[in-house]
């Protein structure tokens, strides 16, 4: 079976049609497409004929013509040729239709996204005051699409994954991801463009000038698909995703030197594959976060005011980030109610123009809040030496009372506003609903009043806010602003925490993935034990007694669906025995009954618990489940991880050999199975010692190109265990071997460079080892 689909972004146009493939460089289309008869051809319009001819082979083809399209940029003409099969309904006069393959249409796969996509079009078109141009709207979803989601003009694509829902699952998260999804490409499509997605510039309607203002696509669009999403799927919290997915991880990778602005000048883009690398997080993540926090100091009202103005001004033609702050500055210039303390323009570009963001240090005696961009300070190469200040709205509150919005404009600045009393109950939280773009750094004295306040009534600080108080406190402590012992003092209120994606943020920065094979090597691993076990039990206790009598009570609790695997994963690691014993009791259920499904929150821990807790016979039995014709990819995938989970070092060994066999589908698998084991507490050194004996046959089974990439990634994990000379020896001796004389140097500096990360490690390791052994009894 055959299928054609079209992705033109940013510049692949030029490949399909002769044109000036610019985004400033609008037309009208006219499409026509030849085909095979059997198959459907789509394209940005209705089709308004279809004929047939004859080649001179006298076989018969069909001719779709297409209506003339509106003014458009080249990059968002399309075209998709299938077999596909459709479901359609009308939205105020406008048709929808959701195409997929047939038989996923005929199970009611796309019903959800043909349920959803009218009511998202009309939300926007309410919201912006604006009516969508086109009669009719194509949603294709694609087997198999790199790009995720395109927002062609009335013929959007989508990977499968973001467009099909399976009545029958519960548990997949993925209502959300369709309702976010849609709706970034929904708010390409309408005049609307400013709501999902809000930026492709409006990208179909009003076009950014230039890809050095994609963010004004794909930014603004990201912000507002989740306003969209949450109009359609009310009970997923989509504002806490919104903080949890796009603010938080952002955060957390812009803040070196050499990542980018927001926007940058014409003349620093140089051809079709740097275009390709601006569609990245900072693009897409940054930008709705600064999107975010400009709806915020503005207010949403005047923001969407706008907005719509802008639209109807740059309709069917282009615009760049200066012409959107103008129509900005002329709604704030309308009004009194909004006063800021300098031009749109200036506060903005000292956002966009500028790389990284500020964090806040505050000294609460004196009132004196200062400004300085987040770097590492344990690094040396981060001396900044542009003295970068940005134009900072400060929202707060003060003893859970919300107060004015403060502006910083300068590096410091003293606010008398917000001098604390000496009374222990005078406190002072920054960022309201991470309303800014900005890290905040507490002085001593108000970070122990945040920890008081935690530990009595933790829900007079918002959940969005507590995420934020912990992930910055960790950060400024990973990047040498604080010690560890004021990061680990805000987390002994945890045991009052319910809100699961904020347990998730803590666990990836105590126990991060990269670190459980090596923390039970070390004494702060029982203390640990002791100190979370305690705080984690109600919650742990919450979704145990849900997962054993109610588990359909948990359909709507997306973040449950998405972090509930590493909450129950660190319960079962850190030794909890109701999570062993459940883990146990599930996989024996299983066992008993193989037509019984593990709830799919929780399968990848009770698979690997319940091997690691019974004997060969559990693992027998996964190794036939997985070697069944009709067990499916992600099972499949999820025993591979399991299997690796036994704690019998003869069941590891055999696993290993058995990953040699020609019972398995690929090398890949093989790889696979090494590193699973290497990182498990007793598989480090089997899985070495394992590649070692075996190279020859493994180096074979590989070949270079594949044999090389193994070996880098073997050497990643056991560079985790490097702590002496002579361990770097024993490694270097076989990279010598196996190595071309040119990536030697790699490797050792790779060494080097661990022994000397581990040497750190284990003296942050120590000191939060002596903070628990003051705390544990807390």
């Amino acid at each position: 079976r055959m299928l054609i689909a079209s992705q033109m972004e940013p510049t692949y146009a030029r490949t399909v049609y002769p044109c000036f493939d610019e985004p400033a460089m609008k037309a009208t289309f006219n499409i026509r497409i030849i085909h095979d008869p059997s198959y459907v051809a789509l394209s940005n319009m209705p089709a308004i004929d279809v004929s047939e001819m004859k080649d001179e082979n006298g076989s018969v083809w069909a001719i779709t013509t297409f209506n003339t399209s509106l003014k458009m940029s080249t990059y968002i003409t399309a075209f998709v040729i299938c077999d596909f099969d459709y479901v359609t309904r009308t939205e105020r006069g406008k048709e929808i239709r959701i195409w997929a393959r047939k038989e996923a249409v005929k199970n009611g796969y796309v019903d959800y996204a043909l349920n959803i996509t009218g009511p998202i079009f009309s939300f926007l078109e309410d919201l912006l005051n604006i009516s969508y141009p086109l009669p009719k709207t194509d949603l294709v979803a694609l087997p198999e699409f790199e790009a995720g989601a395109m927002e062609n003009w009335g013929l959007m694509t989508f990977q499968e994954s973001s467009l099909m829902y399976l009545p029958s699952d519960k548990f997949t998260g993925r209502k959300a991801v369709i309702a976010i999804t849609t709706s970034h490409e929904i708010g390409h499509q309408a005049h609307v463009e400013t709501f999902f997605f809000l930026f492709k510039w409006f990208g179909n309607l009003v076009t950014m000038s230039w890809w050095n203002d994609l963010w004004l696509n794909e930014g603004l669009a990201s912000y507002f698909e989740y306003l969209g999403a949450a109009f359609v799927e009310p009970k997923l919290s989509l504002d806490k995703v919104f903080h949890d997915h796009v603010i938080q991880p952002i955060l957390s990778e812009d803040n070196e030197i050499g990542v980018r602005s927001l926007s940058a000048s014409e003349d620093k883009i140089k051809g079709s594959s740097f275009l390709i690398s601006l569609f990245d997080t900072i693009t897409y993540n940054k930008g709705a976060s600064i999107t975010w926090m400009l709806s915020n100091f503005l207010t949403e009202k005047l923001f969407i005011r706008a907005l719509t103005s802008y639209l109807k001004t740059f309709s069917f033609s282009n615009a760049n980030q200066d012409d959107l702050w103008t129509h900005i500055q002329l709604a704030v210039d309308g009004q009194d109610e909004v006063q800021l303390p300098a031009s749109v323009k200036k506060i903005m570009d000292s956002w966009t123009c500028q790389n990284g963001f500020p964090v806040l240090t505050l000294n609460l005696s004196t009132g004196t809040i200062s400004q300085e961009q987040f770097l590492n300070k344990r690094n040396d190469n981060n001396t900044d030496t542009y003295n970068k200040t940005w134009i900072v709205p400060i929202s707060w509150m003060r003893n859970g009372s919300s107060q004015p919005l403060l502006w910083l404009d300068e590096s410091s600045k003293m606010f008398p506003e917000v001098q604390v009393s000496e009374s222990e109950y005078d406190w002072i939280l920054l960022n309201v609903n991470l309303s800014g773009y900005y890290r905040v750094n507490y002085d001593e004295l108000n970070l122990k009043r945040l920890a008081r306040v935690l530990e009595n009534d933790p829900k007079a600080i918002p959940a969005v806010n507590r995420l934020q108080l912990l992930d910055d406190v960790f950060a400024l402590t990973q990047f040498g602003y604080i010690q560890i012992e004021s990061a680990l003092e805000l987390t002994k209120y945890l045991g009052k925490e319910d809100e699961i994606f904020i347990w998730n943020m803590v666990l990836l920065n105590l126990l991060p993935d990269t670190w459980e094979s090596t923390l039970k090597n070390y004494e702060v691993y029982p203390l640990l034990k002791k100190y979370l076990l305690k705080r984690m039990l109600p919650i742990y206790h919450y979704y145990a007694g849900l997962i054993r009598q109610n588990v359909d009570a948990l359909e709507n609790d997306y973040f449950a669906q998405v972090y509930l695997e590493k909450l129950f994963a660190t319960a079962c690691w850190l030794g909890l025995q109701d999570c062993l014993d459940l883990s146990s009791e599930l996989y024996a259920k299983w066992m008993n009954s193989p037509e019984y499904n593990i709830p799919s929150l929780i399968r990848r821990t009770i698979c690997c618990y319940g091997i690691a807790m019974g004997s060969d016979k559990e693992w027998n039995f996964a190794w036939n489940v997985y070697n069944q014709t009709n067990t499916t990819k992600e099972d499949k995938d999820i025993l591979m991880f399991a299997m690796s989970c036994a704690r019998e070092s003869w069941l590891l060994y055999r696993y290993l050999q058995y990953g040699l066999s020609d019972t398995l589908p690929s090398s890949n698998c093989t790889s696979e199975i090494i590193l699973y084991v290497m990182v498990k507490d007793i598989g480090q050194r089997i899985a070495w010692e394992f590649v070692t004996q075996n190279w020859p046959l493994l180096s074979e089974r590989y070949g270079e190109e594949c044999g090389e990439e193994l070996l880098h990634d073997i050497l990643k994990v056991m560079a985790r265990y490097i702590n002496t000379d002579v361990q770097i020896q024993e490694l270097q001796i076989f990279y010598n071997m196996t190595l071309e004389e040119n990536e030697r140097e790699d490797t050792t500096a790779l060494l080097e460079s661990a022994k000397f990360e581990n040497t750190e490690r284990r003296e942050l390791l120590m000191e939060v080892a002596d903070w628990l052994q003051k705390n544990i009894n807390d």
